[in-house]
């Protein structure tokens, strides 16, 4: 059984002393109407051993109470229906959180073989409520909170009664400074036009009774306030609403294939736990993309502005071409692609959502780009005049003006690892794994390159002297 609620009353039956397997053979199902949200209820039709029909209904309490007449007595007799000790008695379940349902029945004529909404809209026997828990888990709560801390407000949109949906919302710690705690239900939604509609989301956290059409303008109206929205849904009814958000999110366990076409993800394990863990893979992604162009620009604008500045002082190129080549293919992708597999900021959860218009590089981050810029011009040019000046001749100028621009790549790689906090703390500078490998890595190949005999040949570089690798660190 893949419906959880059909699961639930199953085990039920099953703790009553009712086998279901040898109930389907006494009462076989010879018609069903399956539930829809414009009824909330379902109902099937089975043969009675005494060669009758009868028709068997579960649905929303409300609904089913409406349907019936009568009730089924603790003694077995049918009496007058008592609508207002069974509603307190829903009213009592709801505020314990659990999900309620109403079961009833109507005896048929026999030979009855089609059922219909005509034959169950009126005169059953109501037979009893079910209480069903279906507590919130603790990472979902967890997950609540992770989101109101990131500045994403959860909402709920259920079918539920509104006490159960206000119950399970707080459990879930659902409303926040402002929210309203108690739910608004469907035909308050249906009562509201657009503009009002649009002035209630933005304080309620918690519909219940909601059909699809609800959840439909519920989404238009949190897009409409300029919020970007992500829904999540299972079913077919589902599919406008996970088509009109901005991100809709399929259930991939129960969810439909209408509801996972619609969707543009589809959620592997139907935890919502998932959606805040995606948000913040989400968020270092995009922190990580931020660093690796941060930290790419002005290496190559440092480059460039070292050659601009050396062919308008008509002096010699401080890095020759092919070692432009080494560093951008060798040097520079080693580190920079560390940056990609960057762990999260300790902060990254705790930040409110960017503007969706926001730019990848800030004003912030350009003017970062032009100082670093001009430090990489002032490493490399500098270094590769002094050398110069100390009688070296132009390759081991050029091999000071290389290592000090990789030098100074290592530097600033731990620099920018942080976009927002201090780079120079114990566990800035100690990085993880995979930067201390790619700086060794890094190391290494700069040593082949300065004094391995066949680089020289290659690449023009040339031994460094002793005294000078101190200027260049």
């Amino acid at each position: 059984i893949r419906d959880s609620t059909e699961g639930a009353l199953v085990t039920l039956a099953m703790k009553a002393g009712v086998e279901p397997a040898l109930r389907r053979l006494e009462r076989p199902r010879l018609e069903v109407i399956p539930f829809e949200s414009a009824h909330r209820y379902m109902a099937t039709l089975h043969g009675t051993a005494d060669g009758g029909t009868e028709a068997l209904v579960k649905g929303a309490p409300e609904r089913v109470l409406a349907m019936c007449t009568r009730q089924l007595a603790a003694d077995g007799r049918t009496e007058p229906l008592d609508a207002a000790a069974w509603q307190a008695a829903v009213d009592a379940q709801a505020r314990a959180g659990r999900r309620v349902l109403a079961l009833a029945r109507r005896t048929l004529p026999p030979g009855q073989a089609t059922l219909d909404h005509d034959h169950v809209d009126r005169g059953l026997e109501l037979l009893g409520l079910v209480g069903i828990i279906d507590p919130p888990r603790e990472e979902a709560v967890r997950a609540v909170r992770h989101c109101h801390e990131a500045g994403i407000r959860v909402v709920m949109i259920t079918g539920d009664h509104a006490v159960t949906a206000a119950a399970i919302a707080a459990q879930l710690g659902l409303a926040g400074p402002g929210v309203v705690a108690r739910a608004v239900t469907g035909p308050e939604i249906e009562a509201l036009d657009d503009a009002a509609l649009g002035e209630l989301v933005a304080g309620t956290s918690v519909f219940a009774r909601a059909s699809p059409e609800h959840k439909l303008r519920l989404v238009r109206a949190l897009r409409g306030r300029g919020e970007v929205v992500a829904m999540t849904g299972d079913g077919v009814n589902d599919a406008p609403a996970l088509k009109q958000a901005d991100v809709g999110v399929a259930m991939g366990l129960k969810g439909t294939e209408a509801a996972k076409q619609a969707g543009a993800i589809v959620l592997a394990d139907d935890n919502f736990a998932s959606i805040a863990q995606a948000v913040q893979e989400g968020r270092t992604v995009y922190d990580n993309l931020r660093k690796t162009v941060t930290f790419l620009l002005p290496v190559n604008g440092g480059e460039s502005l070292s050659l601009l500045v050396a062919v308008l002082l008509g002096t010699a190129l401080p890095i020759a071409p092919a070692q432009i080549l080494w560093v951008n293919m060798v040097s520079s992708v080693a580190l920079a692609l560390v940056l990609a597999f960057e762990p999260p900021e300790a902060d990254v959860m705790s930040r409110p959502p960017r503007p969706p218009d926001e730019p990848l590089l800030s004003r912030f981050l350009l003017w970062r780009v032009g100082f670093v810029s001009a430090l990489f011009l002032a490493g490399i040019f500098g270094l590769h005049e002094w050398a110069l000046a100390q009688g070296l001749d132009e390759a081991t100028a050029r091999t000071v003006a290389v290592n000090t621009l990789v030098c100074m790549e290592v530097f600033y790689l731990f620099s920018v690892r942080y976009l927002k906090a201090p780079s120079f703390t114990l566990q800035g500078v100690k990085g993880t794994p995979r930067v201390m490998a790619a700086v060794a890595a890094v190391v290494v190949l700069q040593l082949v390159f300065t004094y391995a005999p066949f680089m020289q040949s290659l690449f023009g570089s040339a031994a460094l002297p002793p005294e000078t690798l101190l200027p260049v660190l």
